[in-house]
């Protein structure tokens, strides 16, 4: 009995995880795009995510501008993200994986070569 009580224990370790809220901001971008261009529209809602696994030890170290490139390059047209969460992902105990997650709408800019009816 106490075996099974102590694996199941371990088994609910190794699957538990937490996620954490890090920021809440308005535009997150790591590409050059002009602001005031007239062109900007809002796109649809998505979510990048820079994760390495972990067995005892991680086996790298999460990025939040990888997290926000990979979001980002989802739609050719886009140059950044509005209204974004970024996120600390932990769903590790010895084994498991951590991250870092971006998640926000869009920012298509119609100024680029065959943008010119995306977005909204």
């Amino acid at each position: 009995m106490m075996k099974k009580l102590a694996l199941i224990a371990v088994a609910l370790l190794t699957a538990s995880g937490c996620t954490v809220r890090v920021a809440d901001l308005t535009v997150a971008s790591s590409k050059n795009f002009d602001l005031n261009s007239g062109k900007l529209v809002k796109g649809q809602r998505v979510s990048g995510e820079d994760t390495y696994p972990v067995f005892i030890l991680p086996f790298g170290v999460p990025n939040m501008k990888t997290a926000i490139d990979r979001a980002i390059e989802s739609e050719k047209c886009a140059v950044g993200l509005s209204d974004v969460v970024l996120s600390h992902l932990n769903h590790s105990f010895f084994i498991g994986s951590v991250g870092m997650r971006a998640e926000g709408d869009l920012i298509i800019d119609k100024n680029q070569p065959g943008c010119e009816n995306k977005g909204v």
